[in-house]
């Protein structure tokens, strides 16, 4: 395992390369413009939070509606870094919630495959697996066309379950 300093060097040569910083704010101010774009287009069917840019591993914002508010649960659009892909997540406002609803998403198909809650929400389901960053235009449609469709499939589910 590496020392601290050996990574902070490796740090500071990325750094000094300039990549890093052009790719990071060029992805911020994508999910940010997205973002915008999503609160127009949606404004009938979801309320939509500011932009949370997290430290260089997701950049996300909030999205709710009513049905969501009243079970104390809400959206988040998340571009996951490391994975370098678009999820939505669905969180609960309190760790009792949260925990409520994983027991009964953990044995759905949105948690296939997880033996244990993931770390910050109910559920991860991945939009767009491999974006391409060269057509952000159509990225902006294939977006919104999946969070769409994903809300829509994991509402119904909610709904399904009767919870509250």
């Amino acid at each position: 395992m590496k020392d601290f300093q050996d990574s902070v060097n490796l740090y500071k040569k990325q750094l000094q390369i300039g990549d890093i910083q052009v790719t990071y704010a060029g992805l911020v101010k994508y999910v940010t413009k997205l973002g915008t774009t999503l609160s127009k287009n949606l404004s009938k069917s979801y309320s939509f939070g500011s932009l949370f840019q997290g430290y260089m591993d997701y950049t996300y914002f909030y999205y709710s509606n009513q049905f969501l508010k009243d079970r104390k649960l809400k959206m988040a659009l998340v571009l996951n870094h490391p994975k370098m892909q678009f999820e939505v997540w669905l969180l609960g406002q309190t760790i009792p919630i949260q925990e409520r609803y994983w027991e009964y998403f953990k044995n759905t198909k949105w948690n296939k495959n997880r033996t244990t809650k993931p770390q910050y929400s109910i559920l991860e389901a991945v939009l767009i697996e491999n974006p391409n960053f060269n057509d952000l235009d159509l990225l902006s449609i294939q977006m919104e066309e999946s969070l769409v469709q994903v809300t829509a499939e994991i509402i119904q589910e909610i709904k399904v379950s009767k919870l509250k």
